[in-house]
């Protein structure tokens, strides 16, 4: 029997193919076991961050492709079409009702297409507790959304969800964050490992530093704890 390999997400789904896409093999030449199966959750239980574990045993004579440790990202993705309009009034729906259910009152939400994207902008005088801590709730959400929109599509949809502005304020820390950091492996020739961050924060980091010729940028480690790393280049 090959190795075996846990793998997590916040669906069955999506832990299997972070699984095969770390060990760049199809889903033929593994064995699938579920560790920690989905259950059915409240409306509101997005609040409490869900994990599902998979283990993934490569079949006889299979081997995992080693890893690269550099990631290049694409500033421009290709477009996966479906019935934003459609989409948008799912959104809409779906938001009339979540609000009316929040403790705090005061809370808007805007449903906008922009750039072939579904954009959720909710807003408050006290909307902390929807982004929750790095916002890991706002990503949760974020997750809910794109299920209930992708639902009897032929395709998963793309929402892009913020809340009080979030998005933005984190992005430009950490391309500070970035700049910084960067700086310092200059001057002091050592690479630095970033705490754990999840995919879109990573992301962030990689692009920001891609074009500078002095460092470069890799991530390392198992989800949810995966880090960037940056170092000198060779």
């Amino acid at each position: 029997m090959g190795n075996s390999y846990v793998f997590e997400g916040k669906t069955t789904n999506e832990a299997i193919e972070n699984g095969l896409k770390e060990l760049k093999v199809s889903k033929n030449k593994v064995d699938i076991k579920v560790l920690e199966s989905e259950e059915k959750r409240s409306f509101f239980s997005i609040l409490t961050p869900r994990v599902v574990k998979v283990e993934l045993t490569l079949k006889d004579n299979e081997e995992a492709v080693e890893k690269p440790e550099k990631t290049t990202y694409k500033k421009e993705e290709r477009v996966v079409e479906f019935d934003r309009n459609l989409v948008k009034e799912k959104m809409e729906k779906f938001l009339e009702e979540f609000v009316k259910h929040l403790p705090q009152g005061n809370i808007t939400y805007k449903v906008e297409i922009i750039d072939n994207d579904v954009h959720v902008e909710i807003n408050g005088d006290d909307t902390g507790y929807l982004i929750g801590y790095r916002g890991e709730v706002l990503n949760n959400l974020q997750t809910i959304l794109t299920n209930i929109a992708s639902k009897d599509l032929d395709c998963k949809a793309k929402i892009l969800l913020n809340i009080g502005g979030y998005r933005e304020k984190r992005e430009k820390d950490l391309e500070n964050l970035a700049c910084k950091i960067a700086g310092t492996v200059i001057k002091t020739r050592k690479a630095i490992t970033l705490e754990p961050m999840s995919a879109y924060e990573r992301k962030i980091i990689h692009l920001k530093l891609q074009d500078n010729d002095k460092v470069e940028t890799h991530s390392i480690g198992d989800e949810p704890y995966r880090k960037v790393v940056v170092a000198l280049k060779k």
